[in-house]
């Protein structure tokens, strides 16, 4: 797991001296591990791997006016919850339930010269055996010589789930070298619904929001509007409050009834506020985007022992 953030880091400082260009397709990956963070914990959200297609569509006719991009993405991942540790001896030592999630999804960004966005999104996804989650962890463990996960017989049960999602952001204020936005989500859906919002501070060379890492815009037709820069290097700070309406991972399938007396699962109740922080590094050169985060949770669930946080690392190749 660290192998794969050195690679990513030898990607960015190797394209450092590239120019830039508008190019309107691009690929990527992200991966998210606590490991990344150092701490030699394996608990809670632990794992994520997601790919990414995004193509910027063409703005045509009475739209050009409003908007500045409109981005057509596609996705699949994979998310991997555990308790305060893989492995567990016993079902007391459960304070987070043992989940997976594994979906596909299509995402339709609107970004406006205003510097707004508005980002919808729609996926098809499993929680439960079907995600492959026990499958991929102890995979994992086994080829990097990891200990022996243990305790996925209680995991949550096979749940297929629907899951829309619209995001919106908004520029508030802006300097030279630092700019503040508006930031908000909300989630509907039988796996996990919800919604969140904060500010968004950026420091350094960051473009508009209508192409910008910020809002997954750096895939563009739109070549007549000035960027403020070739390239972005910023930090950024994200605080966010969430409130939590259900959340499948945690409360297992909305429509089930958890009566099976063949079953194991065990189940937890959520706490409907999680505040949240993010700190993270973006970059582009030419063809190449990168977002480097840590990101700090607090708990969950009512019965987690401790707050939670991982590392997140995205890198995008723009082509076309």
């Amino acid at each position: 797991m660290k192998f794969k953030l050195f690679l990513l880091l030898l990607c960015l400082i190797g394209t450092a001296n590239l120019f830039a260009q508008s190019h309107s397709t691009e690929i990527g990956v992200q991966t998210d591990n606590d490991s990344y963070l150092a701490q030699g914990s394996d608990r809670y959200y632990t794992d994520g791997i997601f790919i990414y297609y995004r193509h910027a569509l063409k703005v045509k006719g009475k739209d050009t006016a409003t908007l500045a991009n409109k981005v057509l993405g596609f996705e699949t991942g994979q998310k991997i919850f555990n308790p305060q540790s893989g492995y567990v001896p016993g079902p007391q030592y459960i304070d987070r339930p043992f989940a997976g999630y594994t979906y596909i999804g299509s995402t339709l960004n609107f970004l406006y010269k205003n510097e707004s966005n508005i980002k919808v999104s729609a996926q098809l996804g499993v929680v439960g055996p079907a995600s492959g989650a026990e499958q991929v962890q102890t995979w994992v463990h086994k080829t990097f010589g990891f200990y022996t996960p243990g305790g996925w017989q209680y995991q949550i049960q096979n749940n297929f789930e629907l899951n829309l999602s619209a995001a919106y952001n908004k520029l508030l204020a802006r300097a030279s070298w630092v700019d503040v936005s508006f930031t908000s989500y909300l989630n509907l859906g039988n796996g996990f619904s919800g919604a969140g919002l904060g500010p968004l501070i950026r420091l350094g060379n960051f473009n508009q929001l209508f192409n910008s890492v910020s809002t997954q815009s750096t895939a563009t037709k739109n070549n007549s509007i000035k960027k403020l820069h070739k390239n972005e290097l910023y930090l950024y700070y994200q605080p966010l409050i969430n409130y939590v309406a259900y959340d499948a991972t945690i409360q297992g399938g909305l429509f089930d009834n958890h009566s099976d007396p063949n079953s194991q699962e065990i189940t937890k109740d959520k706490e409907p506020f999680i505040f949240s922080n993010q700190i993270g590094l973006a970059f582009t050169a030419n063809r190449f985007t990168f977002d480097i985060a840590a990101i700090f949770h607090t708990l969950d669930d009512k019965e987690m022992v401790q707050s939670h946080q991982w590392g997140s690392v995205t890198g995008m190749y723009r082509f076309k």
